[in-house]
């Protein structure tokens, strides 16, 4: 049965989220200086990567929710007690660097074009729909996809096979009809392919070392995979 859809992770996948969140809590120190806590704002930055992490993992765990994952970011990074308002109006500042730094990545508007005719197409999040809406609307590419299922709503997480198979059921498509785009390599990929679908790594750093994986390292090359190289459906990697 051929790929008949393409469902999408937005995230560092068609969204450069690693590079607008950095671009964007560097410019936030500069305002508002650097914590105690940092010696240098690399440092900084970097806790602060680890730090998103760490709390995006427990909403993804049911754990917290979209607002107090962020509260309670900022309330680890500065090492401090805060409220809820004061953790907000920190966080404000964080969030309109980050947004003025929002783009998708260069590949991704040609690869939508090129498969336009022939996929339909969708998304799966393990964020909110509203952050997510918002964030493809200002991006220009909302109408790009058709169904939208994200993780806060629908009470499950990636790399959970309800999260995907609720995906597949939005479009009217059973699993192996559906190929999914992910930067990671557990969360996305081996989490589709345990779920029935063709699960495909976006390993735009080249990080490589996934032999049980399809692979890719640019969207250029998500075209031919999907029209039938014979390697698709096997382990390999492409580029």
């Amino acid at each position: 049965m051929p790929i008949r859809a393409v469902l999408w992770d937005i995230d560092d996948t068609i969204f450069d989220y690693a590079g607008a969140d950095h671009t964007g809590m560097r410019l936030h120190l500069e305002g508002v200086g650097l914590p105690e806590a940092y010696a240098s704002v690399d440092e900084a930055l970097a806790a602060w990567k680890a730090i998103t992490a760490v709390h995006w993992a427990r909403v993804a765990a049911g754990e917290t929710d979209f607002l107090g994952q962020r509260r309670d970011r900022v309330r680890e990074f500065l090492s401090r007690p805060l409220t809820d308002d004061e953790a907000d109006d920190w966080f404000a500042g964080h969030l309109t660097h980050y947004e003025a730094a929002w783009q998708l990545f260069p590949d991704v508007l040609p690869v939508l074009d090129r498969l336009a005719s022939g996929y339909r197409h969708a998304i799966l999040s393990n964020s909110s729909s509203e952050n997510q809406h918002r964030k493809l609307t200002a991006l220009g590419v909302r109408d790009r996809f058709e169904a939208m299922v994200c993780a806060v709503e629908l009470g499950i997480s990636k790399p959970e096979p309800g999260a995907f198979h609720a995906a597949c059921a939005a479009l009217a498509l059973e699993p192996h009809e559906v190929a999914y785009v992910g930067d990671e390599p557990d969360i996305d990929a081996s989490g589709a392919v345990a779920a029935g679908l063709r699960g495909i790594w976006l390993d735009r750093r080249g990080r490589g070392g996934r032999p049980d994986l399809v692979s890719i390292t640019g969207l250029d090359q998500l075209p031919g995979l999907l029209a039938g190289d014979t390697r698709f459906g096997a382990p390999d990697t492409f580029g």
